[in-house]
């Protein structure tokens, strides 16, 4: 009969995470990021100082920033390992609710363990209680309940015995896939329990690989094969299942064009020969062209988020099909299930559908739209400032093929899933979440994740003054990365659409804020501050001698380049971008307002609106 062995509740959980393997023989949680207050230092904070190495402890700057690194990482990973995060009660854990959102809407694992009130209820109120005066359940850790998708209050020590498995198992689950929040007592952490020692051996954690039902295999196959016109549309899913490889294959030998989400940019390389690019809002003329004359569309390991579909306008006249191995994505616009993993559906795919091929996309298109991007992202030939795609198009000449383009909200998502050509893996975008302030500690989570590639971290100075502290911890564990920083003076792609809705420029860019006196920042002085290596690009030129300088050194480097906050990364490209439905006011004062609602009526009459 197995013994038992006595540990608090906190050194029970972190005993037990540090032996949770993957099929790589790895640490599933690689470590936990700390920031210790009352709530969780004297319980967890022992714990992990106990546990050592074995289960390693990282100090950061903010609850949100390091858990955006924590999510990184597993993007990086691709989910095959994850990060922890630990907070105190209070304002430590509602700091991570927006980092809980973006793991949940990414479907990327992230355990939160947040402290939580006093079981006992002795010194209610405690410092930083949250009271509900009708509920005496309530803490503040209950705002995680919507954006995490497993929630546990450990009351007792003994709830961890069924917690930490419901916890891992969601993690694990690629159907399921999202954050699990511990919401830790602060007295039962400290709390000893006679443990089983069984619940201490090792596990190992199988990602499973669903394979897909029989009839709707056949149904779908038969759908492929009765088209004329048909196009992939390539998603995250590609990427997490390792599918990249399958997808290539099916692709080529079935002679189907591939069009990319945000998150399944580079499952394929852009020179690969049936990557027609971007598709969507931000989408590319050759990816919208395919799309727009297609008659089917096969949807692998995508949600069919509205800038994919041009908010349900993009595929006017095609049937959709959707490999996904979650059977509510797959559902998704009335489209035909195939629930499965996407390298086990995608090769079943081919077995059924033998030596069939479809009638392609014409290559020219693609081909004319490579050398537009060339043209487009060439470097200026006067003073002017640069814009953000003669950015990307300096970055892009000055790093190789391991170089991986990384970014979260603003105009850089969508000029770079417009112009950044990647080899294969060369792209990590959040824009499930679209989330400011991801940039800078995403960067050190996803280098700490690719340790082999170069990490570029696009930012506009908008994103960068909502979150940048991580680049001090980045430069305390020496995680080089190159920053380049857009500095356009504003909120330039929101200004963009503000006036593209009909709208007057308002408090976005600082000239027209209601302010006095316009901020000069010193972003560069602001890196240097918190020791990066910091300069000041003047030219384009500058830009990619910055980014060669910066493979040399073993901190973060940021590049400050002052920008043109017009045109768009896309004007001037003809037939780039589509249709987005953000709602115009019915009524206005002015013809601009009134014309731009009548373009919207226009486009929204050609929504297909199947659920």
């Amino acid at each position: 009969m197995s013994g038992t062995i006595r540990l608090t509740a906190a050194q029970a959980m972190v005993r037990w995470l540090s032996v949770q393997m993957n099929e790589g023989g790895e640490r599933f949680i690689e470590g936990v990021w700390a920031i210790f207050g009352h709530g969780n230092v004297a319980g967890i904070g022992e714990a992990l100082h106990g546990i050592g190495d074995a289960l390693p402890t990282w100090r950061g700057q903010n609850e949100q920033s390091m858990a955006h690194a924590a999510i990184a990482y597993a993007k990086g990973q691709g989910r095959r390992r994850a990060q922890a995060v630990t907070t105190s009660i209070g304002p430590g854990s509602t700091n991570v609710v927006t980092a809980a959102a973006l793991a949940h809407v990414n479907r990327l694992p992230l355990l939160i363990i947040a402290g939580d009130v006093f079981a006992n209820r002795r010194p209610d109120p405690v410092l930083q209680q949250v009271e509900d005066f009708d509920d005496g359940t309530v803490s503040a850790n209950d705002c995680f309940r919507p954006v995490v998708r497993y929630f546990d209050r450990i009351t007792r020590p003994e709830h961890l015995l069924t917690a930490l498995p419901r916890a891992m198992r969601v993690m694990t689950d690629p159907a399921s896939c999202g954050p699990a929040c511990l919401a830790f007592c602060q007295d039962v952490q400290a709390e000893a329990h006679d443990w089983p020692e069984a619940f201490f051996a090792p596990r190992v954690w199988r990602i499973r690989r669903p394979a897909p039902d029989a009839a709707e295999l056949v149904e779908v196959a038969g759908l492929i094969r009765g088209a004329q016109r048909p196009v992939i549309v390539a998603g995250g899913g590609v990427i997490y299942s390792g599918a990249e490889a399958a997808l290539a294959d099916f692709a080529t030998r079935h002679n189907i064009a591939v069009i990319e989400t945000q998150a399944g940019k580079s499952s394929l390389a852009q020179a690969h020969a049936m990557n027609f690019g971007a598709a969507g809002v931000d989408g590319a003329a050759s990816a919208n062209a395919v799309a727009g004359r297609a008659d089917l569309v096969i949807g692998i390991g995508t949600r069919l988020q509205d800038f994919t579909t041009g908010s349900r306008t993009l595929f006017p006249a095609a049937k959709l099909v959707s490999l996904n191995v979650q059977p509510y994505d797959a559902a998704k616009h009335g489209g035909v299930s195939l629930v499965a993993d996407a390298k086990v559906g995608i090769k079943a795919l081919t077995a059924e559908l033998g030596d069939w091929r479809a009638g392609g996309a014409d290559p020219a298109i693609r081909e004319a739209w490579l050398k537009a991007v060339d043209a487009h992202c060439a470097a200026p030939t006067g003073n002017e400032l640069p814009t953000d795609a003669q950015v990307i198009g300096a970055v892009q000449r000055a790093t190789g093929e391991d170089a991986i383009a990384m970014c979260a909200a603003g105009t850089m998502p969508g000029a770079l899933k417009l112009l950044w050509q990647p080899s294969q893996g060369g792209y990590h975008m959040e824009y499930g979440y679209s989330c400011m302030g991801y940039e800078v500690a995403g960067a050190m989570g996803l280098k700490l994740a690719r340790p082999d590639r170069e990490v570029i971290c696009f930012v506009g100075d908008g994103s960068y003054m909502m979150a940048n502290s991580e680049l001090a911890t980045a430069v305390m564990r020496r995680v080089p990365f190159t920053v380049v920083l857009t500095d356009n003076r504003g909120y330039g792609c929101i200004n963009r659409l503000q006036a593209g809705t009909g709208g007057a420029a308002f408090n976005n860019m600082y000239k027209d804020s209601n302010v006095e006196v316009q901020p000069q920042i010193d972003f560069v002085a602001h890196a240097a501050s918190m020791g990066a290596h910091a300069v000041k690009a003047e030219s384009i030129a500058d830009l990619e001698a910055g980014i060669a300088a910066a493979r040399t050194r073993d901190i973060p480097t940021v590049i400050v380049i002052d920008t043109t906050a017009q045109p768009g990364p896309g004007d001037g490209l003809e037939g780039a971008g589509h249709f987005w439905d953000v709602a115009v006011p019915e009524v206005g004062e002015t013809a601009k307002l009134r014309a731009a609602y009548a373009d919207y009526l226009t486009n929204i009459a050609r929504q297909a609106l199947v659920n």
